[in-house]
Parts: structure tokens; sequence; C-alpha cells
């Protein structure tokens, strides 16, 4: 092993090899710096007070105390042997803990009444009783004297070892430190096993060279990065603790940010296909035969979008808003705008459902002036063209004749339209719609087929509100605006929580409120979170390939009490035949074939359906005016912001919407608490924060969407907006003057290692 190291040092230069392959196998950290940026999860303080309260059966603590009292007495085995139990009562500060062990003959003599020691276990509760039964235990300062050397047991007697060491060279000793870092254990690698690795690397490390300047960390108040490491782990107090993990989070957020950053600038290097408004085009035309106002914030947005497209810089825009905000028309407004230029439109959609509903409904809004070439089409109509990948051979050949001789003007499709077999006439600009399905790498592959020289505009669209720190982090390369205003005759959506298991006449009453809707001539989606029995508990449609299932577990039920999940063709044919017996109900899910789908949707559209029973699949873009009820059962599986995507699919028509979520879990779980709180408010922005704190972002963003922020190991969207948004400003200074990270080549490996050299390749082509 190495006696010198840098943050580039892999961890068997430095470590045990049979550690450092552990430690590889569980976090996968390779190098000294991979260890050092991972801080402790906790720090134990020596007087530190635990609350009883607080404290449950299976948590691992750990203990330093007094020995006050220890008691042996012998038992014998199953097998008949005989052995001494040795239990001890250890006083640490005000809280008193019983600590057992079963074989204990040996363990007496090194831990009588009198010595300090630390203990680390598991606590389990007996009666009033906190016990930890046959920890590991230190000796810290042992009854008669210093004790010369200290004595242990398991992972903690091979940390004594290293202390003893840490000793004899005269420095700070590890276990009289006012805050001890506690690391998360994962399987072969115990908190005990990465403190003595870490100790171990930081005594090798020489010292850190700092890759920003005195300028950037004077102004932001950082700690010198070399400081840090070290204090990170060892501090020797909360201000230093607290220093320490702030400037290790700055930096990540700031690699992040220059990443974000530089795409901009990349992406704007090139211009885009300017497209002015006309006052005599497409775009006026659509305008003059809308029978509905736009409200002030869709005229607003699309104000911006507008002047936008009219730059020959290439836009990149995020524009977010509730479900039933309006987007679509302004989407199409702003496509009819470049179409008037002379250039085509593309519509991205994550399911096929979702594209054939955009092109159902962008044709209804356009009538004549998207019909093309056919009989009775305005005179300066375009087409809008279908594009999926289930679509017949002859469709297919029919559409992409469309879209390479520019006869379409919008394109709308699926993933298909990525494939490198679809050619464009002149893309000037691309619509993705319902973002968090797509990364960043697609929607560059779509952009990419514009003409050469010239890179198409980018509308990105959601109706899952992201809080302003997603946005910042997620979307930085990208602008935002915000639709929080439903337009003029959509009614509120009432939501209500049916709590099944403790309550079953409320689902009685459930189906038969559906029954009243259907009486009075509406319609009903009842929305199940997997398709059949053979499904696992987590969204059977995940199988089928174009929606998504259920994507919360009940974190708060015994799954051994719990009923099965309600899936999708079994609950068709119980309702057939049961509560909702005498009326049309359809079933729709992502493994029926797309034209059944198609024919499903389209029947329950028209009214040739009554009921559609469903798993995800409707979740977004589907619009029926005329539905008013929603039926999501066991809507504890579902996440706060997919129930309320969920229920914007009802309420639609200018008719009061109902949202029942049935639900198995139990009143005071923090399930039902989720479900009460999406019940309370149909604020879609609070919503999402509230699923954020509760999931957390990897939860919430997703693979897709999440991009670099898989890496990021210390930075919390959910917590850290302050220091993203300090990250942001200097970043963009420091991209002012060096946009290449030329002048800045520790930056410039800190982004690589972030981002990966394929993701953050853009970053270095200037």
């Amino acid at each position: 092993m190495t006696s010198l190291a840098t943050t580039d040092t892999p961890l068997a230069e430095v470590l045990d090899p049979g550690l450092a392959e552990r430690i590889t196998a569980a976090f996968g950290h390779r190098s000294v710096g991979d260890l050092l940026h991972t801080l402790p999860r906790r720090y134990r303080q020596h007087g530190q007070r635990y609350d009883k309260r607080e404290l449950v059966d299976g948590e691992r603590v750990t203990v330093i105390g007094k020995v006050t009292t220890a008691q042996t007495r012998t038992y014998q085995t199953k097998q008949r042997q005989t052995r001494e139990m040795l239990t001890l009562t250890v006083e640490d500060g005000d809280t008193t803990f019983r600590v057992v062990f079963f074989a204990g003959r040996k363990i007496k003599f090194m831990l009588p009444v009198g010595t300090l020691a630390m203990f680390d276990g598991t606590v389990s509760r007996f009666r009033r009783s906190l016990d930890l039964k046959h920890p590991e235990f230190l000796v810290l300062r042992p009854v008669t004297g210093p004790g010369g050397q200290l004595k242990g047991s398991g992972d903690l007697a091979a940390l004594a070892r290293l202390a003893a060491e840490i000793d004899a060279e005269g420095g700070p000793s590890l276990f009289d430190r006012p805050l001890l870092p506690v690391y998360a254990a994962k399987e072969g690698v115990t908190s005990w096993d990465l403190l003595g690795a870490v100790v171990t690397a930081l005594r090798a490390l020489v010292p850190v060279v700092d890759p920003l300047d005195d300028t950037v960390r004077s102004v932001a108040g950082l700690m010198d990065l070399d400081e840090a490491l070290r204090k990170a782990h060892l501090p020797e107090n909360s201000r230093d603790k607290d220093r320490a993990g702030y400037r290790l989070r700055f930096d990540e957020a700031l690699a992040l940010q220059l990443l974000l950053g530089a795409r901009r600038r990349f992406v704007a290097r090139d211009p885009a296909p300017a497209s002015p408004v006309r006052g005599d085009g497409l775009r006026a035309a659509m305008e003059a035969r809308m029978p509905f106002e736009l409200t002030g914030g869709q005229a607003s947005v699309l104000e911006e979008i507008s002047a936008d497209l009219t730059r020959d810089e290439p836009m990149n825009r995020l524009l977010q808003g509730e479900v039933g905000s309006g987007k679509t028309v302004v989407a199409l407004l702003a496509m009819l705008q470049v179409v008037d230029a002379g250039r085509q439109c593309v519509m991205l959609a994550p399911t096929e459902v979702l594209a054939v509903q955009h092109h159902r409904s962008l044709t209804a809004m356009l009538g004549d002036l998207g019909e093309r070439g056919r009989l009775g089409a305005a005179e300066q109509a375009t087409r809008v063209v279908l594009l999926t990948g289930s679509m017949s051979t002859a469709q297919r050949r029919a559409a992409l004749l469309d879209i390479v001789t520019g006869e379409a003007g919008i394109i709308v499709g699926t993933h298909a339209l990525i494939q490198d077999s679809v050619d464009f006439f002149d893309l000037g600009l691309v619509v993705v719609d319902e973002q968090h399905r797509f990364g960043v790498r697609q929607r560059d592959r779509l952009r990419a087929k514009g003409r050469e020289g010239l890179v198409p505009h980018l509308l990105v669209m959601t109706a899952t509100p992201i809080p302003r720190t997603i946005a910042m982090t997620v979307f930085g390369d990208l602008e935002v605006s915000e639709l929080q205003e439903l337009p003029g005759g959509r009614r509120p959506i009432s939501t209500s929580v049916v709590p099944a298991r403790e309550k079953p006449r409320w689902l009685e009453r459930t189906w038969e409120r559906v029954r009243e809707e259907v009486e009075a001539g509406h319609r009903a989606y009842v929305v199940c979170a997997r398709i059949d029995a053979d499904d696992s508990e987590k969204g059977g449609d995940n199988k089928g390939g174009d929606d998504k299932g259920g994507d919360n577990k009940g974190d708060d039920d015994n799954s051994s009490d719990r009923p099965p999940l309600a899936a999708a063709v079994d609950l068709h044919e119980h309702l057939s035949t049961g509560p909702l017996s005498g009326l049309r109900i359809g079933l729709m899910h992502g493994r029926l074939p797309p034209e059944e789908k198609d024919a499903t949707m389209a029947a329950f559209a028209t009214g040739a359906l009554d009921v559609l029973v469903s798993t995800t699949v409707i979740e977004v873009g589907v619009d029926v005016p005329q539905a008013t009820v929603m039926v999501v059962m066991d809507a504890e599986r579902f996440g706060v912001s997919q129930l309320h995507q969920l229920r914007g699919r009802v309420g639609r028509g200018g008719l009061p919407g109902l949202c029942l979520l049935v639900t198995n879990s139990r009143t005071g779980g923090r399930s039902m608490e989720r479900l009460d709180a999406v019940a309370a408010t149909t604020d879609g922005f609070v919503l999402a924060q509230l699923d954020l704190v509760q999931r957390r972002e990897g939860d919430v963003l997703g693979d897709a969407q999440s991009g670099a922020l898989s890496a990021l190991r210390l930075l919390s969207v959910v917590d850290d907006g302050e220091v993203i948004e300090i990250a942001r400003r200097h970043a963009e200074q420091i991209l002012e003057t060096d946009p290449g990270l030329h002048a800045h080549p520790a930056l410039a490996e800190r982004v690589r290692r972030l981002a990966g050299s394929e993701e953050s390749d853009y970053l270095f082509r200037y």
C-alpha cells in the first residue's frame, strides 16, 4: 500500500485490497476521491443524549458510556453446552442501556464496572429496557490508568489498532474527538470499516489542489477544498462540519450548473430558423376562428414563445402548467407560426395513445386549416400527419413521404420520429410533450434532423408541476414558462378518500356514485395499478411498454394483511357482472394492440361506452369532456403528482369533476396522509413540492430526465435550493469569460466526472 495518495489514487493502493474490493462492490467507490466524497450519515457526540421515544426496534446505535453494573449467569445451549451470559448496565448521558453478551466469559474481564467504552449494535426494546445484544465494543478508558493498548471486538478492534498507530505517531486521538463520524453501512461494509478506510486515506492524502480560485471562494464564503475533505469527516466542531459539507455540496452544484450553462451556450452557437409572425397566415386564421379567448396566462406565455421563434437564436423553453391549463392550444399556435414561415413542426408524445389523442385534437381544432390536399381545405391549409411504431407499412410509407416532401406541416408521433429513417423537409420547431418521459439525448437526436447548419427551436411541455429547484437543476438549460391559470369553463375537481378496508360501505357508495353520473349522461374512469393477477405490484403496464403503473408502494402497510391490488382485467369483469351491471364498460391497458386501444378510447369519447376501466395509460393527454368521475383503485400505490395528473382527466367539459381515491391504507399512516394532501388541494405546484419532499428527487425525476443527477452524491434539490442558486450565478460568471473551461482544467475534469465524457463532450468543443 502506498504511503502518499491523491484523490485519483485507486483505493486498492491505499487500503487493504480485501476492504477496497468490498467498498467498491457496495458503494461503487474506486478512488480515494470517491471515498472522501461519501460523507457521514451522522456524527456521534460525547455526552450526546438519546431520546428514548425516538429509538425504534432494529435501529443501529452507537453508545459511548460508562459501565455501572455487571452481572453474569450460566446457561445451557440447545447443544447442552454451558455458557456464561454477561449483562452490563451502561449509562450514556442520562440514557441507560442494557448490554448483553451471550458468550461473556472473556469479555467480562475487558469491561469491568467503571470502564468507559463504545458499543455499536442494534437496539431492541424489552419492557422499559433498551437492549443491545452482543454489540461490537471498544474500550476507550479502562478502570485503572491509561491501560495501554485499546481493546475491542469485531470491526472496532481493527479500528482500535488504527487508532493506536495514530496515537503512537503523536496525532490527535481518534476516539477523543468531540464528533465521531458514523457512516451508512451496506452489506459487507460496516460504518467502522468506512471510518477506518477514511482515516487511512486522509493520512495518506497529499494536499488537494483547489479547482476554485481565491476570488470565488471568498465571494461564496467557501472553505478550502483540502480542508473541507478532512473536516467533513473529522470535524473539530459543528461549524467545521457544516462549512465542510456546504463546500462539497457547492462543488457538485457548480459542476452541474457549468454543465447546463455550457449546454445552453453550445446549442446557441448555431442559428435557428427564424419564424416571424404573419398577419395573414395560418396562426392568424386560427386565432380568428377560436371559440374562446386565451387566458391572460396563455397570452403571456404565447408572447414569450412567439418572440423566441422570431429570433434566429434557438429557443429552449420549458412550458409547465396545471392539468388542463391549455398548453396544447399554446403549442398549436406556436407551431402554426413556424408553419407560416414555410417550415415543419414535430410534436413528440411518450405513448401511442397520447400521440393519437394529440393528432385527433389538433386535427379537430384546425378543421379545414389542417386538411391540405383534401376537398374543402382552406387555401393556406397545412397537413397534420401521425407517425407511430405500430402503423402498417403502407401507412408508414405514406406518412414518411408527406414528411420528407414538406406536405405535412405538423407531424405528431412517438419515439418512432427519432429513428434514422425519418427525414424532414425543413424542421423548424420540436415540441416535446411530457418532458419527464424523455432524456436529453432523445430530444437532441430529434433536433439534429433540422436542415444543415440550423437548429430547430425547442418547446418542452409538462403537466407535472416542477418546483423551482428541480427546474433549475434538471432543466437548467431551458427557460421556464408557467401556466397556473385554468381556462374559462373548467370546473373545480372535488376529491375524496375512500378507506375501503376500514369502511367497506364507502366502496359500495363509490360504485353507486359512478352509476348516478352515468345515468345523468356522463362518463367515468376506473384506474387500476396493474393489468391482471399475474402482474407484479408495481405497475403491470411496464410490461406492455407504453405506459407506467403505480409508482408508490404502501409504505406504512403490512403486506401480509393488505388485500391484493385490484387488477384491471379482474375488476372489469367484477363491475360488469356486479356493482355496475347493465352499464357499457370498456377495458384498456398497455398490452392491448394499438388499434384495439384506439377503438376503445374512441368508443369512450363518443359515448358508446359509459365506463372505462384502465391502467395509467390514460394518465396524460386524454380529453373526454363528458367524463366527470374518476375512481382510482389502490390509490396509495401512486405518487402525489401522478394522482394529480390522473384526476385532471375529469371535469374538462364545464361539468364538475369528482375523483374518488380508494385505498386499503390505515388511518394515520404516511400513505393516508399523502392521499389526504391530494384531496385537500388542487394546486399542482403545492402537491409537486410535497411529492418531492416525501419521495426525494431520485424517485420523482426518474432516470430519463435526471441526467447528471444520477452522479450526484451530496447535493439534494429538496434541501439545497440556496446552494444551487449561488452556484448557478458563479457558473455563469465563469462561463462568460471561459466557456470551454480551458483556463479551469480542474473544474473541467470535475464536470467530466459528474456527467461522463459523452454527456459533457459539448462543453469541450469550444
